[in-house]
């Protein structure tokens, strides 16, 4: 910035155009305190204006043809491809994500996008033999899906770009139209996605975006009658009470997570310490599936502890804009204190830190637990932080029951090189994704993405998600007339 006359003001996104709000706030990065912008707080009133004008235009995005939708995602795809190094540092700038890591998300979110074209076109049913049933003779039967209408997406500020594409894009391709509410901190992400869905020729109301914040914008989205359908990436404690609040809106819910690492006696360690490491720390931890528990066979114990902590030692912590980064700053100084105090808790109760555990420069270091207590906070809760707890086990029972005692239930993984290993931990995990041979952060964008448990409800990835986003309709013809 160079004064305060250069300092970039955000409006409101609604009907096809910019709205001034009534009151803004300052928007600063998490790493320098840098003044990035000033962002319209939408209020109770603009939210309503934003529902209506998706309402308005939902009838245009239901007639739409599926081509015509696809297209529209391709332009999106391509242009922010070309604008891939201006994504990736808006995201560093402000989430303060690591530019290899906000790169790899724009590349990600150009394929979510991708995906969401391919899938526009895929939308069908299917038809059904009613003469299997005595009284279906001379019938013909098909069903067909059709859009819901107005969805209302809440994202967070982890992936800020890519999280947004996997509730737009499939909305878009399904025929919907949307109320976008992104997570306060990383606003400008979602703003600079919808520019690039004006440019390529996306109907005026069809995408809106309302930013501030979530009780205000938020509760006006979830409470509203004209909203068909709710999606929202968040805490548990927010999507208990979305839920509770949606009435008989149908609800998707990716929620809280404290994947876990289940690391066999007879796995090669140096092979999968890299793998791990960045499952443990890449963006500071702040990631639903980040590596947060590790359960090691005795044998090997030591022997990865070691490996892991001089690996971790080795990563550089820095500015987000720096290239060679790899952790910088947590999204707000209060959630590294928060994660810090999670620590000192530990270590009251015989925990060991073998790395990190201090905040230096105002950013919470990599750390390392181990002889931690299951009921600790760090090994129990979802500490959203670069923090990992190992954990010695005497066997895969044990690591299997310590894994599932849980509330959560998102995704795990095993390193085993025994197949009937893996395929027990493929049958005996509770959660949504078992990942063999890999961590459980392991993603691609169009697998089905989703918990048990506290970890939420529904699933995303494309296919899945229009699943969801639209209605199936039964059609009989009686041909006996």
């Amino acid at each position: 910035m160079k004064g305060a006359d250069a300092v970039l003001r955000k409006q409101l996104w609604i009907g096809g155009s910019w709205r001034e709000a009534k009151a803004y706030e300052e928007l600063r990065s998490p790493y320098s305190g840098e003044l990035l912008a000033e962002i319209a707080l939408a209020g109770a009133e603009e939210t309503q204006d934003a529902i209506a004008a998706a309402h308005a235009a939902r009838q245009a995005m239901r007639a739409m043809p599926s081509h015509e939708r696809a297209a529209i995602l391709e332009r999106v795809a391509s242009a922010l491809n070309a604008r891939r190094d201006e994504a990736a540092r808006l995201i560093a700038a402000e989430a303060a994500k690591p530019l290899k890591y906000a790169l790899a998300e724009v590349d990600r979110t150009v394929q979510t996008y991708k995906f969401s074209a391919e899938e526009a076109k895929r939308i069908h049913g299917e038809t059904i033999a009613l003469d299997a049933a005595p009284g279906g003779e001379g019938r013909l039967a098909y069903t067909k899906r059709e859009p819901l209408g107005v969805i209302g997406a809440i994202t967070p500020f982890n992936f800020p770009m890519n999280l947004v594409a996997h509730k737009v894009g499939p909305a878009i391709a399904a025929g919907n139209t949307v109320v976008l509410k992104p997570a306060e901190q990383t606003p400008l992400s979602a703003l600079f996605i919808g520019e690039l869905f004006h440019e390529a020729g996306l109907p005026a109301g069809a995408l809106n975006i309302v930013t501030g914040h979530g009780h205000v914008a938020g509760e006006a989205i979830v409470t509203d009658e004209r909203v068909a359908k709710l999606t929202f990436t968040g805490s548990p404690e927010v999507g208990k009470s979305i839920r509770a609040k949606a009435g008989l809106k149908r609800v998707t819910l990716e929620l809280g997570s404290n994947a876990a690492l289940i690391v066999d006696k007879d796995v090669d360690v140096p092979r999968i310490i890299a793998r791990c490491v960045m499952g443990a720390f890449s963006n500071q931890g702040q990631v639903c599936i980040s590596l947060q528990r590790v359960y090691v066979h005795e044998a090997l114990f030591e022997a990865f502890a070691r490996q892991f902590v001089e690996f971790a030692s080795r990563l550089k912590l820095g500015d987000p804009l720096d290239p060679d980064t790899d952790v910088s700053a947590m999204i707000a100084e209060k959630e590294a204190r928060r994660a810090l105090a999670w620590i000192e808790e530990a270590k009251a109760a015989g925990a060991n830190v073998r790395l990190g555990g201090v905040i230096e420069g105002g950013m919470l270091k990599p750390t390392v637990v181990t002889d931690a207590g299951d009921t600790l906070q760090v090994s129990c809760k979802e500490i959203f932080a670069p923090v990992v707890v190992l954990h010695k086990v005497g066997s895969m029972e044990e690591a299997f029951q310590r894994v599932n005692d849980s509330r959560y239930g998102l995704q795990a993984g095993i390193y085993t090189n025994s197949l009937q290993m893996a395929l027990r931990a493929a049958d005996e995990l509770q959660v949504g994704g078992v990942m063999i041979n890999d961590i459980p952060t392991f993603r691609v964008d169009h697998m089905p993405y989703g918990g048990v448990k506290e970890s939420g409800l529904g699933r995303e990835g494309i296919r899945y998600a229009v699943e969801e986003m639209t209605e199936l309709k039964l059609v009989v013809i009686n041909r006996n007339e």
